[in-house]
């Protein structure tokens, strides 16, 4: 079984924020898989589960806010007895142009609090994310460039990247193939 995690903050302020990419992502996955999200207070966070052929799938929104995702995230794998190869996480990235996605296999946070929560709690940097760019603004504060929404232009590449990144996981899910998701992901 697969987990699937969009990392984002709760509210309607944050709502298509550049810190929700996450959960913009995974919304679209679970439209594309016609599931619903279900909160689930024991899991801290928001769930919805996939079948898709014989392949199984939990799609996860922590509810706990960005900082404290990996509260979320260790509660579902321990319960779905989850293996960390199983796990993929969708995160922003600000070092990155909008719109542009990468995928790594392992590696440090880079400074982003949610993947910094899940490395604590997991004890572990070997997990598969995919960090979707959302650029940066030398002159806005950090803390204000990813809670605010992003210009136009910048909205149609992040559009664009969430529904690929959607559509990539969809088939993730299907196939279970580390390779072929790193040949369809980058964009």
């Amino acid at each position: 079984m697969k987990l699937i995690v969009g990392l984002g903050n709760i509210g309607r302020e944050y709502e298509h924020t550049r810190h929700n990419v996450g959960f913009d992502t995974i919304d679209i996955l679970a439209d594309m898989l016609n599931v619903s999200f279900k909160e689930e207070k024991s899991f801290k966070g928001s769930i919805a589960a996939v079948n898709v052929n014989g392949h199984k799938a939990i799609l996860l929104k922590p509810s706990t806010y960005m900082n404290l995702s990996g509260d979320s995230v260790i509660l579902v794998m321990k319960y779905y007895k989850i293996a960390i190869d199983d796990l993929i996480v969708i995160s922003d990235d600000l070092d990155m142009v909008a719109g542009k996605v990468r995928l790594r296999f392992k590696g440090s946070a880079g400074g982003h609090n949610g993947l910094k929560s899940i490395i604590a709690n997991l004890q572990n940097e070997e997990f598969k994310r995919i960090k979707i760019g959302i650029d940066k603004d030398k002159l806005i504060p950090v803390v204000d460039w990813v809670l605010g929404r992003p210009k136009d232009s910048d909205k149609e590449a992040m559009d664009k990247a969430f529904n690929h990144v959607a559509d990539v996981l969809k088939d993730y899910i299907m196939y279970e193939d580390d390779k072929r998701l790193a040949t369809k992901i980058a964009l």
